[in-house]
């Protein structure tokens, strides 16, 4: 029988971890310029050795320097002639009249602000919020009466309003029946209905184009340590930063015998929301958000979205208030959208004609009052506030080179405070506590100064790299940007190509062509003319220009645009095509083919 033990065993092993300085640098280096002042400033509120260098401001070891003369020379002034100072020296001027008639003169009534001087703020910096969809939309609703359960539901749908004023959760979600869906499938619904809106030539519907990414470029996982060839990649690290410490570890270790398994305990996960209304009270409370201003909102779909915007015209036009349009081609269009959207996409007009017993000019007349509508009515609202962008470097040409200048105009210039030195001797005044404290501020001071410089090297190597590689583009435009990966520049400047990744993350640089992210000069490669290679971004640009100069009754085909391009150099299938012309949400031929 063999009896169970319990025994302790040493075990050493060895593994890299980040120190603080290197997380830091790490850091350091995926900041731009706005947000490496932030930094800065922070660093400098909490760190007390680190001051900025300013010409206009004194330096506090100087402003020391000045007061211990001064007090010198007025202690010597003092032992040379005590008689005539103590003599000089008027008892009247040391009563403090200020403190005499707050006192002793009360008039028995003081203001708060007497009492108390506070340094308040500028009212420069009250800014009032700007409202949302969901703020209009509430204030609107807390003038209607209506049912508590009822006014719950309402509360519950503008809530789950996206930016655009779509109902993405469906009914079983605002109940509390089924789980919220995930947010993939919530993107790819809204992504869904701008394809259909884009396709119906609604209005302008920006569509992000979505980062080029590589296999060649690697995404380091947040939370995982750098393994060694990824630190050692890392410019100005050495041995000192990567710790590889023998740890002791303590482990129990059982001899050999069976042990049962523990059961295993399912662990039900509680309701996160219990509504008190019904769906019933839901439906109602639907109907009432979809009758409040801006109209279309809290739809489901596209076509939802743009009958409530018709039959509000309608009902205002019935009022003589705001009408846009004839009743008849009010008519026409709510017939359409209701039952020919999807011959719409597909440009039947015909069929439409047809199928509604209308005129094909009265069908183009009520297409053109659709394309009037707003297939986003939340973002009215839900206006998205630009973000500030300030070029990080700039390329500049002095004669027949290419410069690299960094913009460190607004960025403080740090430097050591020297009164702190004082507290770091050991002269008997200062204990040992503050001796360490002060000694940690002014390591952590050095660090931070050491990162930022470094981080500038970095990206002064990257930049001149670029410069290198695209001087066509910056001489004569976009159209001559060549194919760029991270990893090339990496193995030019020595480092891993996660550091080149963080060192053009978010930067943005000031070209003769205008402002680009240094990002954008980075992408794949396609076989290009003459055996050169073509830029993915060219490329996308040529399908483009090819369909937005196509006759529109004879739309080019997938094909047509391969063997065009491939007249011109650039070997690429018509797979390839296909899935450029999907990433740029450009309809199909038989969709943009316009019959006459």
């Amino acid at each position: 029988m063999v009896l169970l033990q319990h025994k302790l065993s040493v075990k050493l092993s060895q593994r890299q971890i980040l120190t603080p300085g290197l997380v830091q640098m790490v850091s350091v280096l995926a900041l731009n310029k706005l947000e490496l002042k932030d930094m800065i400033n922070t660093e400098m509120v909490e760190n007390p050795v680190l001051e900025e260098l300013e010409d206009s401001v004194p330096l506090l070891d100087e402003v020391g320097k000045k007061e211990e003369d001064r007090d010198r020379a007025a202690a010597a002034t003092t032992e040379e002639n005590p008689i005539t100072a103590v003599e000089k020296k008027d008892p009247f001027e040391e009563i403090d009249f200020g403190s005499f008639f707050q006192d002793y003169l009360d008039p028995g009534y003081r203001t708060h602000s007497e009492m108390e001087e506070i340094e308040r703020p500028s009212f420069e910096n009250f800014l009032s919020k700007p409202s949302n969809l969901t703020d209009h939309l509430a204030w609107q609703l807390g003038a209607l009466s209506l049912r508590t359960e009822v006014r719950e539901a309402a509360d519950l749908i503008l809530g789950n309003l996206n930016e655009d004023g779509y109902l993405i959760a469906s009914e079983e979600e605002l109940l509390g029946v089924a789980p919220p869906a995930p947010p993939e499938t919530d993107a790819e619904t809204v992504k869904n209905i701008l394809g259909e809106a884009q396709a119906l030539g609604l209005g302008e519907i920006e569509v992000e184009s979505e980062s080029e990414t590589t296999a060649s470029d690697p995404v380091v996982p947040a939370g995982r340590d750098l393994t060694a060839a990824e630190t050692a990649a890392i410019p100005g690290v050495d041995a000192s930063f990567v710790a590889p410490p023998q740890e002791s570890v303590v482990s129990q270790d059982s001899s050999a015998a069976a042990v049962a398994p523990a059961p295993e305990h399912k662990v039900q996960a509680a309701s996160a929301y219990q509504p008190k209304f019904t769906a019933a009270d839901l439906k109602e409370a639907l109907e009432v958000v979809r009758q409040l201003d801006p109209p279309g909102v809290a739809c489901r779909d596209l076509k939802d979205c743009l009958l409530y915007q018709l039959r509000y015209h309608q009902a205002q036009l019935a009022l003589h208030k705001n009408g846009n349009g004839t009743a008849q081609v009010l008519q026409d269009a709510v017939a359409i959208v209701d039952q020919h959207l999807r011959d719409v996409q597909n440009k039947r007009q015909k069929e439409i004609a047809k199928a509604i017993g209308r005129p094909i000019e009265a069908i183009e007349q009520a297409l053109n009052y659709i394309r009037t509508l707003d297939p986003r009515p939340g973002l009215r609202y839900n206006k998205v506030t630009a973000r500030l962008i300030e070029p990080d470097v700039a390329f500049v040409k002095h004669g027949d080179e290419w410069l690299v200048v960094m913009n460190d105009e607004d960025l403080p210039q740090l430097r050591l405070n020297p009164a702190y030195k004082k507290l770091v001797t050991r002269d008997g005044t200062n204990d040992k506590s503050t001796r360490d404290y002060v000694k940690e501020r002014y390591k952590s001071a050095i660090q931070l100064i050491k990162n930022i410089e470094q981080r500038k090297q970095t990206i002064t190597k990257v930049c001149y790299c670029i410069v290198a590689r695209q001087q066509d583009f910056l001489e004569r435009g976009i159209d001559q940007l060549k194919p760029m990966m991270i990893k090339e520049v990496a193995e030019e400047i020595g480092v891993h190509p996660s550091t080149v990744s963080r060192a053009v993350a978010s930067k943005y640089a000031h070209t003769p062509q205008g402002v680009f992210e240094l990002r954008y000069f980075f992408s794949e490669s396609v076989q290009g003319p003459e055996g050169g290679n073509t830029s993915l971004l060219i490329l996308k640009r040529r399908v483009k220009k090819l369909i937005d100069e196509e006759d529109p009754s004879r739309p080019l085909t997938d094909e047509q645009i391969t063997r065009i391009l491939q007249s011109q150099g650039i070997q690429v299938t018509r797979r390839t095509v296909a899935k450029y012309r999907e990433d740029m949400r450009i309809p199909s031929t038989h969709q943009r083919r316009v019959k006459k």
